[in-house]
């Protein structure tokens, strides 16, 4: 049987293989550009997708209802009650007791948003037109009623085909989109050829980072001999202590998925906890309580109490499981879901001990903080060969060519961007252009660390706007104390 390869010009890439560019144009900047275009067409497709979709589904919900009221009117309603009093009776009724029904995602507590709320607003509609058109009319007073049920009757007659042919219409979209979508293979598309019934075991969940550099043990210390220095620098530790001070932070810090949510649960919430442990194994692992107290270290010192005394309760809470033994959380939630009031006045009394505690802790650190002088910006890296300087030596040429791979990109587009880089490049302080030309990390934080904390933020986010230092891509980050509570870290 022949293989078809046709499938394969399906394939939408957005690699950077075959984008080949000018030695006037960054060609990372290039490849982010067309990577950007291809994810923004697609989402946007699908964003469409989904709102046609969405408004077929509802229009089919109105279109039957629309339809019915307006049969009754050409057929006249049940006995001599005339077509201006069914309708008038039908906007009544949805006034009075609309139905909460409602599209997927709409706010039922909305009237405008649910499907009487729909109706509604048309039927009023087409009754203020009628009534318009026939006082425009001139009709006298013994032929306005019926006057007015025929404009009503037209009215929804014309308002069931322009209904009809938006539903049409729609449906015709929405498979254009769908074809259109099917041209391009995205990683949505594929899927296991071939599959067993054989689902190995969940592997039993890793233990935090931190666990394993709290059991590490510590390194002796040598003898060595001091020196007093007169206006010695106060918390400067030596470059490894500092390092693994560092590290340890950021594993602490850094707070699962699941454990984020564990830590959300309120306080004394016993019941919901041990449902999350028993759907969530990855929460009771090395490490976790050392990170939810972390946690909470770092929400105290951001002015959030009440967040931190949850992590602390959460904390705890796996501490006492751990500590009664193999089946711990067992004993321990059996107590408390039971009610046993001597058991939760001791637990309680522990969180609100050691809560205090941290809360004075993080109080004598701010204070600590504010004494330590001057605060600076400073950009630091895991690894400085992964920091990124693109640092323009001049505006971009009157001719401009893009390489192959680029033909579907507006060369104007990346002109400009190009000559914003430049116009960017040449409004910073001559010293920091200097240093950036030197394409050094120490010799740009030296610029930075002499300027002011609010003008150095605002130089880097220009910086980053430009693509001259692409903090997303460069692992850079900002180590002040602000930089390190708005980045999820502990105070260094």
């Amino acid at each position: 049987m022949p293989l078809n390869y046709n499938k394969w010009d399906q394939l939408e890439l957005s690699d950077d293989s075959d984008i080949e560019g000018h030695p006037n144009v960054d060609k990372k900047s290039l490849i982010r550009w067309k990577q950007r275009d291809i994810h923004e067409k697609r989402e946007a497709r699908k964003a469409k997708i989904d709102h046609i979709r969405a408004q077929i589904a509802c229009n089919n919900v109105l279109y039957p209802r629309i339809q019915a009221i307006q049969a009754s009117l050409e057929s006249g309603p049940d006995g001599d009650k005339p077509r201006t009093v069914y309708f008038s009776s039908l906007v009544e009724q949805l006034e009075r007791n609309p139905s909460k029904e409602c599209p997927p995602g709409n706010n039922p507590d909305e009237l405008e948003q649910t499907y009487d709320g729909m109706l509604l607003s048309l039927l009023r509609q087409v009754g203020d037109a009628a009534k318009v058109a026939v006082k425009e009319a001139g009709v006298s007073d013994d032929q306005r009623e019926e006057k007015i049920g025929k404009a009503l009757t037209e009215g929804m007659k014309e308002h069931v085909v322009r209904l009809k042919e938006t539903i049409d219409n729609d449906s015709k979209e929405l498979e254009q989109e769908l074809n259109e979508q099917k041209k391009h293979i995205t990683s949505d598309d594929m899927h296991d050829g071939f599959a067993n019934k054989y689902v190995p075991p969940k592997p039993e969940p890793a233990p935090l980072p931190i666990a394993a550099k709290l059991d590490k043990p510590s390194k002796p210390k040598a003898k060595t001999t001091e020196f007093e220095v007169i206006n010695a620098p106060r918390g400067q530790p030596a470059a490894e202590e500092a390092e693994e001070d560092a590290e340890d932070d950021d594993d602490i810090a850094n707070l699962t998925p699941s454990l984020e949510a564990f830590s959300k649960i309120p306080l004394k919430g016993f019941e919901q906890s041990f449902r999350f442990i028993q759907e969530h194994r990855d929460v009771v692992v090395p490490g976790a309580s050392d990170a939810l107290l972390g946690a909470a270290f770092k929400a105290q010192y951001d002015n959030k109490p009440k967040y931190a005394k949850k992590c602390v309760h959460q904390s705890l809470l796996l501490q006492y499981g751990d500590k009664l033994g193999a089946n711990g959380l067992g004993v321990f939630f059996k107590k408390m879901i039971a009610g046993d009031k001597r058991a939760e006045a001791v637990f309680l009394d522990d969180v609100e001990k050691t809560y205090a505690h941290l809360a004075a802790r993080v109080k004598l650190s701010q204070e600590e903080a504010k004494k330590g002088g001057r605060e600076t910006i400073m950009l630091a890296s895991e690894n400085e060969g992964d920091i990124t300087f693109n640092v323009p030596s001049g505006p971009p040429p009157d001719e401009l060519v893009l390489g192959e791979g680029m033909e579907d990109m507006d060369i104007e587009e990346v002109r400009r961007a190009l000559q914003l880089r430049w116009d960017i490049f040449q409004t910073l302080p001559e010293n920091l252009r200097t240093a950036l030309q030197t394409e050094e990390l120490v010799e740009v934080n030296k610029v930075l660390g002499d300027m002011e904390v609010a003008e150095a933020e605002e130089i880097l986010q220009r910086l980053d706007m430009a693509g001259i230092i692409p903090f997303s891509e460069s692992g850079v980050r900002d180590e002040t104390p602000a930089g390190r509570a708005a980045a999820g870290l502990p105070p260094a």
